[in-house]
């Protein structure tokens, strides 16, 4: 997808980093182990979590989109739906009140989160199913968020660096407890950085880092 002509004169230039295919194995194996055991150790919380939504509107579980990953790829992201069936709907007429500063959506206060919503958010449970795509290869455990098509196409060249890689459930934003952050352009130095200094042991860190801010609920998405 090509990106809008909106890159200022003085944006930053951008040095891609060296490939890593012996981390890039290492790192698919370790997305298929930890997944699949995650998938069968919170089977139980899927299960009430399913219950619940269901429970409380009747409509659907899941909830699909369409995002971008590695080199602006499509795929489809399953979540647990949070908001009320017709939330995608509801967006136009909310964009005014958009709080982040980017091509980015994010409202504290979103009318469209339902109650149980607003539970599995605060405890990022409502991202689990995405388990689901890492094992279909679509996202990592470790990578920038995957962004939706149409965030992308207000990219700048610069910015579209952050999909050099494969699109993750966690990434330094949120482990750092920043997802409360306004400034999109400090989300993408994140990833950015992330990309430079990927390894294992900085992937590991990542992930018990987001562990971290998911028991205390800071920066919850």
């Amino acid at each position: 997808m090509q990106p809008v002509n909106n890159t200022p004169e003085t944006e930053k230039e951008y040095v891609k980093p060296e490939e890593k295919p012996v981390y890039d194995f290492f790192k698919r194996v370790f997305d298929l182990v930890m997944a699949s055991f995650a998938l069968v150790v919170l089977s139980p919380v899927f299960l009430i979590t399913a219950i619940a939504i269901k429970c409380e509107d009747g409509g659907d579980i899941i909830y699909s989109q369409t995002r971008l990953t590695k080199d602006g790829k499509e795929f489809t992201m399953y979540k647990f739906r949070s908001m009320c069936p017709d939330a995608d709907k509801k967006l136009d007429d909310l964009m005014k009140y958009n709080e982040v500063k980017g091509p980015a959506f994010k409202m504290e206060d979103d009318p469209r989160v339902t109650k149980v919503g607003h539970i599995i958010r605060k405890t990022s449970i409502d991202e689990l199913p995405q388990l689901v795509n890492i094992l279909m290869g679509d996202m990592t455990i470790i990578g920038p968020r995957p962004p939706l098509p149409r965030e992308v196409a207000q990219y700048t060249p610069y910015q579209l660096h952050r999909l050099d890689v494969k699109t993750g459930l966690a990434c330094y934003h949120e482990c750092e407890g920043r997802s409360d952050d306004k400034d999109f352009d400090k989300w993408v130095e994140s990833d950015l950085r992330y990309i430079r200094e990927r390894s294992m042991l900085t992937d590991l860190k990542v992930i018990f880092k987001t562990i971290k801010v998911v028991l205390t609920g800071k920066g919850a998405m």
